[in-house]
């Protein structure tokens, strides 16, 4: 899911970040996106029973619901947003690319180039009374958009303010469009991702069209594919690369396990592994050139060196593109492309993202508590909940509260602990040599030694290191890296943090005390498999392979929403 990638997934890729970037694809990136949809194939259940395989370690999918619940609720701010761009598009000039607007101040100034004012080649009459001086102080009418209109953003974390009832508005519009391809379940879902999977590479292949025609699309595209070797030996850059693999290929909030747990029995889960994690990732390098070719152009336009215009977060979809977008001729009809292309992308992950969760939900509830409309019902109360609580979020201060749940409750430190843990319950608790051969008996062969080699050392190192790099690199959460949070808004945001990783420890230390006998016997009674009544067919010696496809009513239309959680 693209919760996934949350809006750490608009951050451009560029260079030498691709290096380490195919090198965790391999080692950390396709293992565990492989794990994760063959335990939910075979283990046929949601994120919380899909480890009954191993029920001492039934917190890892408690920990993965309260993850995948905080990325629905935070995530949807980022399509509240995109929507209300989009309906700001339709006018005949966009309200962000004019200083002449009530939420403009005097500093608002639409085309300046402080180069040229270093240079001396600016006269007062091409700015008015603006002396150079006062030139520095200058703001862009996109960011003036952003942070006065948009946001209307207040003084602190500690200064909520009034809600924004346009935002507001275009928050219940995004649930209502959620809930609505949600209440049915993974099968109406598939039918409306055949279309919003592909309608965004039709944009993306008009937007690097368009964007390699423009004035210094040439430059952005050589800094893109051009590699800066002295970074390779910057922490940083690996850390940026393994986290953002992570968030890419939604690993760790369950929802891959959700949607796996649709697939026939006998379904071949290690290609489908293969090809969809490439095409994420394929996606993903194909749209960095776009990226970069109208990154490029701004940088040009603006008179300024590339590096300066390639922001990352929320800034660079809503501050970076819309900049772009009204530099192009007929600006409303590139700035309507791209947030239906935006939009449509950012729907996609939040349906699997509740998905994951709604799953993971029913299947708490034994059968016999079975009631009509019982999931249009878990439905509606995850997005209602979700909705009250993104309510925060509309307010003045709520660009405030958004970061401190991208920063903290989702990030790379809470998915990198949990990617750990998966590996190391399923290669070394269950066994990698048993759950191998287990998907032996689904696919009809054994995968590659190498996957083995990885569940069982060589991805939880690699999670591990990133985990402890994150730890030792940890700085304090700020925003636009002026504003420094409040100790309270750290303690917050830990808390949001440690509500996911505890939930390991904790539901292991609980079931251990509550058990009888030596450790030896707890230990094997809690780590011996709970089979469902198709595991019970499977192990029958007799039983033919190609028997079990019955077992459960895969489509292709889950295979398109697979695809969705990756791109």
């Amino acid at each position: 899911m693209h919760c996934h990638p949350p809006p750490r997934s608009t951050s451009p890729m560029s260079g030498v970040f691709l290096i380490p970037y195919v090198l965790f694809i391999f080692l950390g990136g396709i293992p565990i996106f492989f794990l994760e949809i063959a335990l939910g194939q075979f283990m046929k259940a949601g994120s919380i029973n899909v480890w009954n395989i191993a029920p001492l370690f039934k917190g890892l999918g408690y920990a993965s619901m309260v993850i995948v619940f905080f990325c629905n609720t935070y995530y949807i701010m980022v399509l509240a947003w995109g929507f209300y761009y989009l309906i700001k598009s339709f006018n005949s000039t966009l309200p962000w690319s004019t200083c002449d607007n009530p939420w403009n101040t005097e500093n608002c100034i639409e085309i300046f180039r402080h180069d040229d004012c270093q240079n001396g080649t600016i006269g007062n009459s091409t700015f008015g009374n603006l002396t150079c001086e006062e030139l520095a102080d200058a703001r862009s009418p996109i960011i003036e958009f952003w942070e006065n209109k948009v946001l209307n953003i207040s003084d602190g974390l500690d200064e909520p303010g009034v809600i924004n009832w346009e935002l507001m508005l275009c928050l219940m519009a995004v649930w209502v469009m959620v809930y609505f391809c949600v209440w049915k379940g993974v099968k109406s879902t598939g039918k409306i991702v055949y279309f919003t999977a592909t309608f965004p590479y039709v944009v993306l292949i008009i937007l690097l069209v368009r964007g390699v025609t423009l004035p210094g699309a040439y430059d952005g595209i050589l800094y893109y594919v051009k590699p800066d070797w002295s970074k390779l030996g910057e922490a940083q850059v690996w850390i940026d690369a393994g986290t953002q693999i992570f968030f890419s290929y939604a690993i760790g909030l369950g929802a891959l396990t959700a949607l796996g747990s649709y697939n026939r029995f006998n379904n071949d889960c290690y290609k489908d592994a293969f090809v969809l994690a490439l095409i994420n990732s394929g996606t993903s390098f194909f749209a960095g050139f776009v990226v970069f070719s109208i990154l490029g152009f701004m940088a040009s336009e603006q008179g300024v060196d590339i590096s300066k215009v390639a922001e990352s977060g929320p800034g660079l979809a809503f501050i970076a593109y819309p900049k772009a977008v009204s530099l192009m001729p007929v600006a409303p009809v590139w700035a309507a492309l791209f947030f239906v292309m935006l939009l449509l992308l950012g729907l996609d992950s939040q349906f699997v993202g509740v998905e994951g969760f709604v799953t993971g939900i029913l299947d708490i509830f034994p059968g016999k508590y079975y009631m009509r409309y019982q999931r249009e019902i878990a439905v509606a109360i995850c997005c209602l909940l979700c909705f009250i609580i993104d309510l925060s979020m509309v307010t003045q201060g709520g660009m405030y509260v958004f970061q401190l749940f991208d920063y903290y409750s989702a990030s790379g430190i809470t998915l990198l602990w949990q990617a750990f843990w998966e590996c190391v319950v399923v290669a070394w608790v269950y066994g990698a040599d048993r759950f191998m051969d287990d998907i032996a008996r689904m696919i009809g062969y054994r995968p590659f030694p190498w996957i083995k080699w990885c569940w069982s050392f060589i991805t939880p190192c690699v999670c591990m290191g990133i985990f402890l790099f994150h730890l030792l690199n940890y700085k304090p959460l700020t925003y636009n890296n002026v504003y420094v949070y409040p100790w309270w808004g750290e303690v917050i945001g830990w808390c949001l943090a440690l509500s996911s990783m505890l939930c390991i420890p904790v539901s292991l230390v609980y079931k251990l005390a509550g058990a009888k006998g030596t450790f030896r016997e707890r230990w094997e009674t809690l780590t011996k498999p709970v089979w469902g009544a198709h595991h019970l067919e499977y192990m029958a010696p007799d039983t033919d392979i190609k028997s079990l496809a019955s077992l459960s009513p895969g489509t292709e239309e889950n295979k398109v929403i697979i695809f969705e959680s990756v791109m």
